[in-house]
């Protein structure tokens, strides 16, 4: 690693952790190689993330700045991220996030990085970045399916509201008309009001997440996005050629693998893995939704009968419901659940170590919501892949996925409702039916050439960090 002065970055994620994360792990990647990294977040976010490998801290700094305080309606002091939040407060994060601009803003003028990464949100960190002619680059932390997907060209100057591509949700269900290629990522019908609201719904801040989007997209000077041309080639072409900039993908910055129990120290989760260690290679189904939606009491009980029914053994982690009582696991579950597959699986409510379960050799699969981080996790594991998006841009990344071969979705109805039979039958074909033979070959094949494989993957980031360092060379002074 040299010790020459090298390019200094500065990271401005969304206050989400499914995007600080990821963040983060491009920090690590770019700190191998000997990049300096200023993180940005809030202090109680900071201490949430997942720690530095001892080797690299040198290179990373993270800087806690205060979240602004609103003056009328103030977020709890503990709110710093989608997570501490309900739904129905979400614009308010947002405005306090806009004014966190400027504080971000100060930081950067007082230290002239040499980059700036920014996030979907931060349109105006582009303002002192073009007064202090820095170069940015916009780091999409999803698939580039959902980048050509979500592209809004209406907002650019001169296109106006009135040539707005998709007037409607139901424009949503099919492949926006810039797709040149049959694509499977769409909306279904229940998806596509939340999409379409995602996208152009109005907000208290007075400007779309479809305006933030294309305001940096307009003025970066180029596109990172966390995919690799073996998993996205069309779909990387395709964006590069809409947005008239370099899209350059980072490749899948998978996670060095980790021994399961080795960090492991609470009794409970002791006892977890040790049930694990007894149960055979790839026989173990994980189920886990994240923090971010919460699952109503309907949802999570039709989970768990599908997962009785399916007979697999199973982990399943569940982040505490708004709506539960405080009398323990029984308000949650079914009744009678537990005991009905005692020896046969746990249920975990509340924080869990998802690297390390993820990468115990009795996980043969994971039932989740097609969060791509955790996709990248599970595939760098070779688990198979069954899906149930719920938010946000989940569902795009599910059709990807399946129109990859790569995953299973569970079936729902029109109205967006599943069912334990469902569930059941994704889990089997995906993990014991003989149906799901070809899927379980193809999650192997991908995770051992693309997702596990170094040299390609460092073959991305070696390419990217030298795209950053000819950008240093041509600003430097010195």
């Amino acid at each position: 690693m040299s010790e020459e002065k090298g390019p200094h970055v500065v990271m401005v994620p969304w206050l989400a952790f499914g995007h600080m994360i990821p963040f983060l792990d491009l920090s690590v990647a770019l700190a191998k190689f000997g990049i300096h990294v200023s993180f940005i977040s809030t202090s109680r976010n900071i201490s949430r993330l997942p720690k530095i490998p001892p080797n690299l801290s040198r290179f990373i700094e993270f800087i806690p700045l205060p979240l602004p305080k609103l003056d009328s309606n103030p977020l709890p002091d503990s709110a710093e991220a989608t997570t501490d939040i309900p739904a129905d407060r979400m614009d308010d994060l947002k405005k306090s996030c806009d004014l966190f601009q400027d504080t971000i803003s100060n930081f950067i003028a007082n230290k002239l990085p040499d980059w700036i990464f920014v996030d979907f949100f931060f349109h105006k960190v582009l303002d002192i970045a073009q007064e202090l002619n820095i170069p940015v680059i916009f780091y999409f932390i999803l698939t580039a399916s959902t980048a050509v997907f979500l592209w809004t060209p209406e907002f650019l100057p001169g296109n106006g509201e009135g040539n707005a591509q998709r007037r409607l949700p139901q424009d949503m269900t099919v492949p926006p008309d810039w797709v040149d290629f049959p694509s499977q990522v769409v909306c279904r019908k229940h998806e596509a009001i939340a999409i379409h609201d995602l996208v152009y719904g109005a907000r208290l801040s007075g400007i779309t997440d479809g305006e933030r989007t294309t305001k940096i997209a307009q003025r970066c000077q180029a596109f990172a996005i966390r995919t690799c041309l073996e998993l996205e080639a069309d779909y990387l072409h395709l964006y590069s050629k809409i947005t008239g900039k370099p899209v350059i993908p980072v490749g899948c910055l998978p996670h060095e693998k980790v021994e399961g129990t080795k960090s492991i120290w609470e009794e409970s989760w002791s006892r977890v893995f040790d049930w694990l260690d007894k149960q055979r290679p790839n026989t173990v189904v994980f189920v886990g939704f994240g923090s971010e939606y919460k699952l109503k009491r309907e949802e999570i009980h039709e989970i768990s009968y599908g997962i009785e029914l399916s007979g697999l053994p199973f982990l399943f982690l569940l982040a505490k419901p708004d709506w539960g009582g405080g009398g323990g696991d029984d308000e949650v579950l079914p009744p009678g659940f537990e005991s009905r597959t005692a020896g046969r699986g746990f249920v975990q409510i509340g924080w869990a170590p998802q690297r390390e379960i993820l990468a115990h050799p009795s996980i043969g699969a994971s039932l989740f919501h097609a969060g791509w981080s955790s996709v990248v996790e599970n595939m760098t594991h070779g688990n198979c892949l069954v899906l149930l998006p719920f938010i946000i841009t989940q569902p795009l990344e599910t059709r990807l996925l399946v129109e990859k071969g790569l995953a299973i979705e569970v079936e729902r109805a029109e109205d967006g409702s599943f069912t334990r039979n469902g569930i059941a039958n994704a889990l089997q074909m995906a993990m014991v039916a003989k149906e799901g033979e070809a899927l379980r070959a193809r999650t192997k094949e991908a995770a051992n050439g693309i997702f596990t494989n170094k040299e390609l993957n460092h073959s991305y980031i070696n390419n990217f960090v030298e795209y950053l360092k000819m950008g240093f060379k041509k600003s430097s002074k010195f």
